[in-house]
């Protein structure tokens, strides 16, 4: 007869493979720049905030005060702000070029462009792939 524990301790590993495998499978696909909802705007900064705030792979959004109402803005990663040394700062203001897109059901503009005083950061090239 043959030993359960070495076999059982073998297949563990590739049990949690294939079923961390199929959780990232059903993870709804990041949303996708739009070259055909590409808008501009011109606004206050009113956040900075990380998603998650700690922990993880934290990616920068801005939220943006546009006359009464407020726009959230994807940046890029944490990562690529620090590596920039690029810093928002609350009552900035901004003009931001981005693909306008539905996530989670909330307009959320994807920023390719943002200029700040008389410096333009991108973020993403002319056809929407990421710089990071």
């Amino acid at each position: 007869m043959i030993p359960c524990g070495p076999i059982r301790k073998a297949l563990l590993p590739i049990a949690f493979l294939l079923l961390a495998t199929a959780a990232l499978a059903q993870a709804p696909p990041p949303p996708k720049y739009d070259v055909a909802t590409e808008t501009k705007i011109k606004g206050m900064v009113e956040q900075l905030k990380f998603v998650p705030p700690t922990g993880g792979k934290p990616v920068a959004y801005l939220v943006l005060k546009v006359g009464q109402d407020t726009v959230d803005i994807f940046l890029c990663p944490k990562t690529f702000l620090e590596d920039m040394g690029i810093a928002f700062q609350p009552s900035d203001i901004i003009q931001v070029t981005g693909s306008k897109i539905k996530q989670d059901n909330s307009d959320v503009i994807l920023a390719r462009e943002v200029v700040k005083g008389g410096d333009t950061v991108t973020f993403r090239f002319g056809d929407g792939k990421p710089a990071w």
